[in-house]
């Protein structure tokens, strides 16, 4: 019996940790599989479809200028329910946490279509951390078919909610089947442009935790979430300021600022020509992929930067009061900083002074995955059915 599989993502995160599962679905002549993109960020999603030759069989192009949350969730709604009468699939599979998995989950039970949960079980329990991602996690594991849990502590939370165990499958995280696949491709030209600019030596050959001697150490930071909108983000801004007064060319902090007004207009307000900081705008996977294997540390209010960086033994500082993503805290490959000022820069200045710190975090074993969460989650669909 062949198998209908509708894969639905709409950001470049979700793209991220979907293109596996997707290449995966391809090679296998047990399933049908498709493709649907709602295009909650656009071109953050395209180059990721592009990286990974992933072409959509349907795109249904919701994104808008300043779109709030209730617009988009009722756009992908009314436009994703035509498709899924139109297609028929045995299974959708989404990812994570955004407004397209709560919204597609939804329409899936309407349509009485089973659907698989990627990364499924992350929770803080506190609805407002993160916003609005707790409540889209949680409502859709109600109407979730096969929960696709990353970790053991996620299956536990699952279990907590007394979803049952014969619907929880371990699966680690596709994030780093993703991440193995991308930091075996060569530097492109605009990869290379991108260290010259920056003042970072491209080392192609180095191990992840060698740094070129004579060029400042790199640290990356990405920070956008919405809970630290407003005085936490400035107080980020000041963190980074402070770092490179201290430490002057002994590093250098490289942010891809994300084009949201609230994030945008804080940190070029603040940063802007500030020597030994480089704002970006956001850049393509691969090339973050690359800043990331040379960076010292990051800094980041991300969840997939989490799981990324330590594949790639590099310490993490979150710039946030809770996540979702404890295992890392527990394995010491993550730190909670939040966002005072002084506790950042006291937590970065303890990695960039003290060998032995930054070696206790950077060796740590990441407890993410081992890369082959695609296949996993390809075979447990099959082995359940239509």
């Amino acid at each position: 019996m062949t198998l209908r599989v509708l894969s639905i993502f709409g950001t470049r995160p979700e793209a991220v940790k979907m293109a596996p599962v997707v290449q995966a679905l391809a090679r296998t002549s047990q399933v049908v599989s498709l493709v649907c993109v709602t295009a909650q960020h656009r071109q953050m999603l395209d180059q990721v479809l592009g990286l990974f030759n992933i072409q959509p069989d349907i795109d249904l192009n919701l994104m808008q200028p300043d779109q709030d949350l209730a617009s988009l969730t009722a756009a992908i709604i009314t436009h994703l329910d035509p498709v899924l009468e139109d297609l028929k699939p045995d299974w959708i599979l989404v990812q994570g946490d955004t407004t397209t998995v709560l919204a597609s989950s939804l329409v899936a039970f309407y349509r009485h279509i089973r659907v698989g949960h990627v990364e499924a079980g992350l929770r803080t329990n506190d609805k407002w951390q993160p916003f609005p991602e707790e409540i889209n996690r949680r409502l859709a594991s109600v109407v979730t078919d096969l929960h696709f849990a990353p970790t053991g502590w996620a299956r536990q939370n699952l279990l907590r909610e007394n979803i049952p165990d014969r619907q929880i499958i371990v699966t680690g995280n596709p994030v780093i089947d993703a991440l193995n696949t991308v930091v075996r491709i060569p530097a492109t030209p605009e990869v290379l442009d991108l260290f010259q600019r920056i003042g970072i030596a491209y080392q192609s050959s180095a191990s992840t935790n060698s740094f070129a001697v004579g060029f400042p150490r790199l640290i990356l930071v990405t920070a956008h979430r919405r809970e630290n909108f407003g005085q936490p983000m400035e107080h980020i801004c000041l963190a980074l300021k402070q770092l490179v007064e201290i430490y002057q060319g002994d590093i250098r902090i490289v942010y891809p600022v994300h084009l949201n007004p609230n994030v945008h207009e804080p940190v070029h307000r603040l940063l802007d020509n500030i020597p030994n900081i480089t704002l970006l705008d956001p850049l393509d996977y691969l090339p973050m992929v690359h800043l990331m294997k040379h960076a010292y540390l990051v800094l980041t209010d991300s969840g997939g930067l989490q799981e990324e960086a330590p594949a790639l033994g590099k310490p993490v500082l979150v710039m946030r009061r809770v996540t979702e993503r404890p295992e890392g805290i527990e394995a010491g490959t993550v730190r909670l900083v939040g966002t005072d000022p002084q506790v950042i820069v006291t937590q970065v200045r303890q990695l960039l002074d003290d060998p032995q710190a930054y070696s206790g975090m950077a060796q740590a074993v990441n407890p993410y995955g081992d890369g082959k969460a695609a296949m996993r989650i390809v075979n447990a669909i099959l082995e359940m059915g239509a």
